[in-house]
């Protein structure tokens, strides 16, 4: 059996008992934006690159205020996700070049939610061929770019930032 070794995953994995929101921990500290990889931020919003990625370029866009359902947004803070969304697909689309997007919302445990008492959107870039065997046969997802460079160069990418 061949073992690739991602020794960054660990952090994950060790995770599941952490105390403080990482969206709201992001949401409040501008400080931290080069270290929690935050690269939009609006009145009501930010998005940031997924540091647990299914792919590179995977970012989620979350309301800075602390909220687990849609219906919990008023109708400012609504738009305004939808709106750093869009800026979102943006940039990605002009950094990377996608030929294609996953972009969805998984509500609660059961969904798939990594992180359910918070509300994001994930924005998921795809190409022809991002699959292959790896993920079929080892359970295994190989990530073509480091997020420090993808996050280098977002940055420059992001007229608005």
């Amino acid at each position: 059996m061949n073992k690739i070794w991602a020794p960054w995953r660990i952090k994950y994995i060790q995770q599941h008992k952490q105390k403080n929101c990482i969206f709201c921990l992001c949401a409040k500290n501008k400080k931290i934006d080069k270290k929690q990889f935050v690269i939009i931020r609006s009145k009501h919003s930010i998005s940031l690159l997924n540091i647990y990625p299914y792919n590179n370029g995977h970012f989620m866009a979350c309301p800075k205020r602390h909220v687990k359902n849609i219906e919990d947004l008023n109708k400012e803070e609504f738009l305004d996700l939808w709106q750093v969304l869009k800026q979102t697909k943006k940039l990605i689309q002009t950094t990377l070049k996608p030929e294609g997007y996953n972009i969805g919302v998984n509500l609660g445990k059961v969904s798939g939610a990594g992180i359910d008492k918070h509300l994001h959107i994930h924005v998921v870039p795809r190409w022809t061929g991002d699959t292959n065997f790896m993920p079929v046969i080892a359970n295994t997802k190989v990530i073509s770019q480091s997020l420090r460079a993808l996050y280098n160069k977002l940055t420059k990418n992001n007229k608005n930032g």
